[in-house]
């Protein structure tokens, strides 16, 4: 074989030279190699040996998987030939409707290959003389099914046969007391879930019932022949599928729904059962309202985008140079952008204006080419001349930043220039909240009168003030924070409570708390059609001695806190939609509004 091989790759390579190089070559007995000969060659013989090995490995596969799938057919074999040398009534499996003597699920060695038996058992309605209520002599168990299974575990994964045979009574069909339990298995879409896995326990027959199944391509399981009884356990699942499941009746949950199945002589028990895959969702937490500061005191020019006729000087912003000075001179910040801001707060300053010299003041957005509208800031386009300036009406959801500008001017060239010594700006921004807790509560429930909700469990954000929950079902939940921690939720992004969680999906919730106040409201407001959130919506709440407008964040919110426990009226608005009106808003224990706008 090594001889076949070498002569192989000898003559691959001598056509390789001859076809590549100018020079013969003589078969002659005292030939010379050269190094291209010995890589060639060598690279060549490799590929070969290469091919060789995977051809190998490929045969040797085919021949363990041959050996190992005869192993599962015999194993089936015996089985299947050990049932029918039962009697009719004794065919059945441990826990199984019918009952019998043969396990469910077994391992079992063969010729050194480990290999897990499942059987199933169940009676079948032949459609030869009716189906069910058509059934022409009423008997619906016309026979049994028989089903084996035997699965190995592969070097290409796990593998399996699968053996079906039937058993019929001797003579005609019997019938068989009890009734059908008909299981029924969908997703989120309601469509049916394939290959899902369903237990069925119930310890108050005899023999006991304990059956471990899988779903068909229909999504469904159906047992005819199930004993009369109460407290059939029925629990579904799949691998990366949330669950579902019977539940019993406990002092905690006196009217649970479903309840453990009842089966009755001759009647259909039928139950559908919703499992999807499972998701994440990640909870972050802040304290919404800690107040910031940005400043520059000049220092150096690293805070300042646009000198223009200015400079920095003595740590402080001048005219540039010596008199005569121009009649106006400007200077312009960089972007103020934190990264997460709720609100605006105030602009001040401190500056020197000489006699005949003056300083306005102006806000820009954060690309400095714009200035905040009159509308939003009044009196913004002529200037500002007294600190501080009130700048809460900016929404920091339609601008997120801002740039300081200021036009410094004299009406004597050769006088002393007016300068700045700093600026400032005071707004309000989320820090994360660490430690802190927070319920989660589904929108599912599995009992009523009272009410019991799948899932209802009370969180820790953490150290790191967040908080990623693995595994959780799709529905629609309802997060807050319980009144002992001495917080109440101010805002929620990405999205309002409550929210969707869907399935095989990820989804961050930040949460935005503020000392506790009983006397609030939280208000998101959405356009018609989309559902999307608004952000900059002017929001107007007010009443005799109070009225109040604010503008809705970037996560489209706006909270109002220190109000009394009365009736308010709103109003709603926003450039391209019809504004919202209702006189009819009641504040109590932390109020909650959505307000959708129909667009124009």
């Amino acid at each position: 074989m090594r001889y076949r091989v070498w002569r192989i790759a000898y003559k691959i390579r001598r056509w390789y030279l001859m076809r590549y190089t100018k020079y013969a070559i003589r078969d002659t007995g005292s030939r010379g190699a050269t190094l291209l000969d010995t890589v060639v060659g060598t690279a060549l013989m490799l590929i070969v040996f290469l091919g060789i090995a995977a051809a190998f490995q490929l045969s040797l596969d085919v021949v363990t998987n041959n050996k190992a799938r005869a192993g599962a057919i015999a194993l089936g074999n015996e089985r299947m030939e050990y049932l029918r040398s039962l009697s009719y009534t004794q065919i059945g499996v441990e826990g199984g409707i019918p009952a019998g003597i043969v396990p469910q699920e077994e391992t079992v060695s063969w010729n050194g290959i480990e290999y897990t038996r499942r059987t199933s058992v169940l009676y079948a309605d032949d459609p030869g003389d009716g189906l069910g209520e058509l059934d022409e002599n009423s008997i619906i168990t016309d026979y049994k099914t028989i089903r084996v299974e035997v699965s190995w575990t592969a070097r290409q994964g796990e593998r399996s046969v699968v053996l079906v045979g039937r058993a019929s009574p001797n003579g005609v069909e019997v019938a068989v007391a009890g009734g059908i339990l008909a299981i029924t298995v969908v997703n989120a879409a309601a469509e049916p879930v394939f290959d899902a896995q369903v237990d069925i326990i119930n310890t108050e027959v005899s023999p006991a019932i304990n059956i471990r199944t899988y779903t068909n391509s229909n999504g469904a399981v159906t047992y005819i022949g199930a004993p009369a009884a109460s407290n059939y356990q029925i629990t579904v699942s799949r691998a990366g599928y949330s669950t579902d499941q019977t539940y019993p009746v406990t002092a905690e949950n006196p009217n649970p729904t479903p309840r453990h199945l009842t089966v009755a002589d001759n009647e259909t028990t039928s139950q559908t059962f919703a499992i999807d895959l499972v998701s994440t969702k990640t909870v972050e937490t802040y304290k919404a309202l800690e107040p910031s500061t940005w400043e520059d005191t000049f220092a150096n020019d690293t805070k300042i985008a646009v000198f223009n006729g200015t400079e920095i000087s003595g740590g402080r912003v001048r005219f540039a140079g010596n008199p005569p000075f121009p009649p106006t001179a400007s200077v312009q910040s960089i972007a103020i952008a934190p990264s997460q801001v709720s609100r605006w707060k105030t602009l001040s300053w401190n500056d020197v204006e000489p006699s005949d010299t003056e300083i306005f003041y102006q806000l820009y957005t954060s690309d400095g080419a714009t200035l905040i509208p009159d509308a939003v800031l009044p009196n913004n386009s002529t200037g500002f001349s007294t600190s501080s300036v009130d700048i809460s009406t900016i929404p920091a959801g339609t601008y997120p930043g801002l740039r300081i500008g200021a036009i410094l001017k004299t009406k004597n060239p050769g006088a002393p220039t007016p300068s700045i010594d700093d600026w400032t700006i005071e707004y309000e921004g989320p820090s994360p909240f660490p430690n802190l807790s927070f319920s989660m509560q589904g929108l599912k429930t599995i009992g009523n009168n009272p009410t019991v909700y799948k899932y209802d469990e009370v969180h820790s954000s953490g150290a790191g003030a967040s908080l990623t929950l693995q595994n959780v079902e799709w529905d629609t939940y309802t997060l807050s924070v319980p009144t002992t921690t001495n917080y109440a939720l101010s805002e929620s992004c990405d999205d309002p409570q409550p929210e969707t969680l869907d399935p095989a999906s990820s989804q961050t919730t930040q949460l935005y708390v503020v000392p506790y106040d009983p006397s609030t409201l939280l208000v998101d407001v959405r356009a018609s059609g989309s559902n999307a959130l608004l952000t900059g919506a002017s929001v107007r709440l007010y009443k005799t001695g109070y009225d109040e407008t604010l503008s809705t964040s970037s996560c489209g919110q706006i909270f109002f806190e220190g109000l009394e426990e009365a009736t308010y009226s709103i109003e709603v608005s926003k450039t391209g939609y019809q504004t919202y009106g209702s006189a009819d808003v009641t504040v109590f224990d932390g109020a909650l509004l959505s307000v959708v706008l129909i667009s124009l």
